[in-house]
């Protein structure tokens, strides 16, 4: 059964996310050790990598078959996970063009994250949090629908392991990858 919505773009309706101050403790932060099982069938430890990372934390993605979850859209910052992820994939050589390395980050399960992956031609892997390891120890901010965990839209910006810049919250969404690369354009990154 088909979507009755459209999964690719963002509805003009949608609430905008205030900011709560839950990623206030993030800047400045060394990730902790945790390996994240991506896309790719690796473990990625994000605090290991050298250079410049950036990880996109989406809620969900939607699948083309399946609607939402019930009032997903009157949920703040909930709706968009996919119009992101494809403003990633569409400005991915500009990222690389800036020395980033680009990943996604979601509580979703790596098989339904590989799924959105391919279906969504991403250059650059997902990573599943899917024990919320991740999640817990850097204390990212969440919400629960729908019986699921789901990280609140937040986009980290890595150096050699320690968060340089956190964008939240991040909205519209399918900007949030333009806001990257003029920050990482203004080299701040040390």
């Amino acid at each position: 059964m088909a979507r009755s919505d459209d999964l690719y773009s963002l509805p003009a309706d949608i609430p905008v996310p205030i900011d709560d101050k839950a990623c206030d403790h993030l800047p400045g932060l060394q990730l902790p050790s945790v390996s994240l099982l991506s896309t790719a069938g690796r473990l990625v430890d994000l605090a290991g990598l050298a250079g410049t990372t950036v990880v996109y934390c989406y809620p969900r993605t939607g699948l083309p078959d399946q609607g939402p979850p019930p009032g997903w859209d009157l949920i703040p910052g909930a709706r968009g996970c996919t119009p992101q992820s494809c403003a990633f994939r569409d400005h991915y050589q500009e990222l690389q063009a800036l020395q980033a390395a680009v990943f996604g980050l979601s509580t979703q399960d790596t098989d339904y994250q590989r799924e959105a992956a391919q279906r969504l031609h991403l250059p650059f892997e997902l990573l599943s949090d899917a024990g919320l390891a991740f999640t817990r120890a850097l204390q990212l901010p969440t919400f629960e629908a729908a019986g699921m965990v789901l990280i609140k839209r937040l986009t980290l910006i890595i150096d050699d392991g320690q968060i340089v810049k956190v964008f939240y919250p991040v909205f519209p969404p399918d900007q949030n990858a333009a806001e990257v690369i003029e920050w990482l354009a203004k080299g701040e990154v040390v």
